[in-house]
């Protein structure tokens, strides 16, 4: 998981060009474990939402990234029974929230 969340705090460090906001919050609900990395950057623009988590899908310039951080994050998440979903808004930031099943040892 710790390379789950490091993927996310790293683009939302590069979705912000100059100064901004990275928020980290985290809490229970309904059995799982959510924690949300937040961004006041530039945004994801609708087009490119639903191609997030492909492997190799970047809109970084060549050279600058790989396009498989998300993809790797969510394939994480899902080997831990989780969801991965993000909320965006072009020019005011995005929202990634991972919910992770809480397990009970007995």
């Amino acid at each position: 998981m710790s390379q789950v969340f490091m993927n996310l705090l790293v683009n939302a460090a590069h979705a912000i060009e100059d100064r901004g906001i990275i928020t980290v919050r985290s809490w229970e609900e309904d059995g799982n474990v959510c924690v949300s990395v937040a961004d006041t950057g530039q945004g994801i623009p609708e087009a490119n939402l639903s191609r997030i988590f492909e492997p190799f899908f970047t809109t970084k310039e060549a050279g600058k990234g790989t396009g498989l951080g998300l993809s790797i994050t969510y394939d994480i998440v899902k080997k831990h029974n989780g969801e991965i979903t993000v909320r965006s808004e072009p020019g005011k930031g995005s929202e990634v929230i991972v919910r992770i099943p809480v397990v009970v040892e007995v």
